[in-house]
């Protein structure tokens, strides 16, 4: 039943979810739609009042460049050596001497030309008189600025030169004579530098004249090109006064997209790949100009492009909240629904868990304490079995120590029976001498015994800071009875080393390593074990390798001699028990034991323990222990 409710339920929703889908899909394009369409007007707006600011800047920068030379040729129109000239043009003399003047007046006043010229347009003195190609002798009277001039005018006019075929603008001016105009004096002005001072990198700048003929331009591809195509008469006009010479006035491939205000639209150059600009214009009236800034809108994209990235991410977010709510509610209204009709049925599997759980929890208890009398059991049996080992070592010293307790025994009974005699005779102080003596073995007997006894003994495995050099110099006292033909070769190392781990526990182990080497160097010629100590580069390590002369280990048992009761000794001399009882011992203290074999023959057991701190607490060999028995 509950199966067929969900069943019914997700279908009416899936039913429902299309048109739901298909709604969110349009408000969500509406939205970004709307967004676009307001980040584009605010980055226009904002391009369209920085570009005007600097569409202004450069208007007057222009205007102030003109204003400057606007004055000159008044100025000489007014020096009476340009009227004594154009009243006797004859007068060779004057000609020289109002060309150097025009000379030096050119170079002090920064112009690029400045002429006279009569009033049929002829040219009698000019700056560049001495130039290959001078203005002396030309005849300019097709020059609208002289035209202008005659009338009485000041003159202005932007064309290329017909000899230097340089840009320039004009300025002509007439000479008067008793109210009667003799001639005009002209002045050029370059306007390359103007224009390479307005090279700018997100702006292109233009200047047209009354044709629409584009003459300043910080893009050199659109120079003496036209904003729309020019009529056949304006081209014949510009054509007759010479103004661009022979260039072809083609027009601009402009395409005007939208108008922005009066002197704002966007516009797209099909050059090349083709770039949309917003482009703003302002006049210069009385030279009869049109100043235009176009400002490229590439970042205009970009800015719209991440308003509506962002706007989606956002929108996808608010629907994304949006769903999870109606999921999240829905969730609340089925669980509602369903949860008393799943009560009793819940209640059923819940029982029928919990007689599981109560049956799995008794089984679970009853191994966990079956595995906690395994592991007691086990550890009892590996202490067992280590005492086991200790003491059969023990039994294989017992002759030695054997020896070692007879010899003492005999004496006492010399010293004993000596003593007894000397004091029959009165002969105390010889008495007294024998009884030290007879002292003195006592104790090295109980020093034997004691040395057996702790190393009998059961140990709790405790660590500590263990001294090295004592627990090896206590390793051979103990096995000094069996070390009697053998040369052990041991030097202490100059500085004190210590090591992390069980004083007894590690005795034992180097107890039964060097007993090992003892017994493998029994046939040798010359028998020898080395003892060495080294510690790790990072100071972290201590190792102690024992080396022996004798046979070695065969390279096929290598990896099986810490194995339980493997053994390559003859019967009766061990039960196999020693090396794995040690690595069991040294895993415990986080340390490593490793065999090979020596390149010149015997065995090596190399014993790396952690190096101890100054914090650890110290033990040393001649310490007494105090772990329990």
């Amino acid at each position: 039943m509950t199966q067929t409710l969900f069943s019914e339920t997700g279908s009416n929703r899936w039913r429902q979810r299309p048109k739901m889908v298909l709604l969110l899909l349009f408000v969500m394009a509406f939205a970004l739609w709307q967004v676009g369409s307001w980040k584009r007007e605010a980055v226009l707006d904002e391009l369209e009042e920085s570009s005007r600011q600097e569409l202004r800047r450069y208007v007057l920068h222009l205007q102030g460049q003109l204003e400057k030379y606007e004055f000159l040729p008044g100025v000489l129109a007014s020096n009476k050596s340009l009227v004594h000239l154009l009243l006797n043009p004859d007068d060779s003399e004057s000609i020289e001497a109002l060309n150097l003047y025009l000379e030096t007046l050119n170079k002090l006043t920064g112009t690029l030309d400045t002429y006279l010229m009569d009033a049929e347009g002829l040219t009698i003195a000019a700056s560049n008189w001495a130039t290959e190609k001078p203005f002396v002798g030309r005849n300019f009277s097709y020059r609208p600025y002289f035209q202008e001039a005659m009338r009485g005018h000041l003159g202005r006019y932007f064309a290329l030169g017909t000899a230097s075929n340089k840009r320039g603008y004009y300025f002509a001016y007439p000479v008067r004579s008793e109210n009667r105009i003799l001639g005009a004096v002209v002045i050029k002005i370059n306007m390359t530098p103007i224009e390479e001072s307005w090279k700018d990198a997100q702006n292109e700048l233009l200047v047209t004249d009354p044709d629409g003929v584009v003459f300043i331009t910080t893009n050199k591809s659109w120079r003496f090109k036209t904003l729309s195509p020019l009529a056949p008469e304006v081209q014949t006009r510009i054509r007759k006064s010479r103004r661009y010479g022979d260039e072809m006035l083609e027009s601009l491939p402009i395409s005007k997209l939208e108008t922005r205000g009066q002197n704002a639209h966007v516009i797209r150059i099909n050059e090349g790949r083709g770039y949309y600009y917003l482009v703003q214009e302002e006049s210069m009236s009385h030279a009869g100009w049109r100043v235009q800034i176009l400002t490229r809108l590439d970042n205009v994209n970009s800015k719209i492009l991440n308003a509506v990235v962002f706007a989606g991410l956002f929108f996808l977010a608010v629907v994304l909240l949006l769903i999870f709510w109606i999921q999240r509610r829905n969730r609340l209204h089925e669980k509602a629904r369903f949860e008393q009709r799943a009560k009793e049925l819940l209640e059923i599997r819940v029982g029928e868990q919990t007689r599981d759980i109560t049956e799995a929890n008794v089984r679970l208890t009853q191994e966990i304490e079956q595995h906690r009398r395994t592991e007691s059991e086990l550890q009892r049996t590996q202490n067992e079995l280590i005492q086991s080992a200790k003491l059969a070592l023990i039994g294989q010293m017992s002759t030695g120590i054997s020896h070692e307790l007879n010899q003492p025994l005999a004496a006492i009974r010399s010293y004993a029976d000596n003593a007894l005699a000397l004091y029959r005779r009165d002969r105390r102080n010889e008495v007294e001498w024998n009884l030290v003596q007879i002292s003195e073995l006592t104790e090295r007997m109980a020093q034997i015994s004691s040395q057996l006894k702790l190393f009998a003994r059961k140990t709790a495995g405790k660590k500590s800071r263990v001294s090295v050099t004592a627990v090896i110099e206590e390793s051979l006292q103990l096995l000094s009875s069996r070390i009697l033909q053998t040369r052990i070769e041991w030097k202490p190392p100059e500085e004190p080393l210590y090591v992390l781990a069980n004083m007894v526990q590690l005795e034992q182990v180097l107890v039964n390593l060097i007993g090992n080497a003892l017994q493998a160097v029994d046939t040798s010629p010359d028998p020898a074990i080395v003892i060495e100590v080294s510690v790790s580069s990072d100071a972290k390590t201590v190792s102690m390798q024992i080396r022996d002369n004798g046979e070695g280990i065969p390279d096929n048992l290598l990896v099986r001699i810490f194995d339980p009761f493997f053994t390559t000794k003859e019967e009766g001399q061990g039960l196999g028990l020693g090396l794995s009882i040690s690595m069991r011992i040294v895993d415990a203290m986080d340390g490593k034991l490793t065999a090979q074999n020596n390149a010149s023959g015997g065995a090596l057991f190399t014993l790396a323990l952690p190096a101890a701190s100054s914090e650890d607490s110290m033990v040393f060999a001649d310490q007494v222990r105090t772990e329990a028995p």
